[in-house]
């Protein structure tokens, strides 16, 4: 009897633990902010500047547009949209608005997505997920009781999306987009 107790124990706190989920920290603002400083050595800064630029306008020209830029800093805004999974089958549940902002100094950079703002999506009459009003929640207010499962489901799932923006971001940043001239091939009519 006493194994069982203590077996119901561990797997209950094991339980509480594993159903923790991470989140975004909190900025002097009070919003939630995901921040990250970078080393790039070896890359200059001009070089830095033209990769984030085509991180904004060419890799990610579909969720997010490019607000203003300047000789060391890009500014932009976006969405993530954000997964609603039950077992098998998944559809979004609304999508998250953001500000992103990238600076660089010759040998490192930093960038940090933050003021984030969810909007609901429901189904329109021919099936389609859309967006339910333009006017975003800020994630920092917390909602009911009622809604607070779903709420936290939705923090996780911005702060997985936001991470998985986060390491593309680097990556991008981390390789060289020298584009390599092909060669010319003259085509001869005579051999065939």
């Amino acid at each position: 009897m006493k194994k069982y107790l203590i077996l119901v124990i561990l797997l209950a706190s094991f339980a509480k633990l594993s159903a923790q989920q991470k989140q975004l920290p909190l900025d002097d603002r009070g919003k939630y902010i995901y921040y990250e400083v970078v080393e790039a050595k070896a890359v200059s800064k001009d070089s830095l500047l033209e990769r984030a630029g085509y991180f904004v306008n060419k890799f990610y020209n579909k969720s997010m547009k490019a607000e203003s830029s300047t000789d060391s800093s890009i500014l932009a805004s976006g969405t993530l949209v954000i997964d609603k999974t039950l077992l098998v089958a998944g559809h979004p549940s609304g999508e998250v608005k953001y500000n992103f902002t990238v600076e660089m100094r010759s040998g490192k950079y930093r960038f940090w997505l933050t003021d984030f703002e969810y909007i609901p999506y429901q189904r329109d009459r021919y099936g389609n997920f859309v967006a339910t009003t333009n006017i975003g929640t800020p994630l920092e207010k917390t909602p009911g009781k009622l809604n607070s499962g779903q709420w936290k489901d939705i923090l996780g799932g911005v702060f997985v999306k936001a991470t998985k923006f986060g390491e593309d971001f680097k990556k991008v940043l981390a390789t060289s987009r020298s584009e390599k001239k092909k060669k010319q091939e003259t085509i001869s009519t005579k051999k065939w």
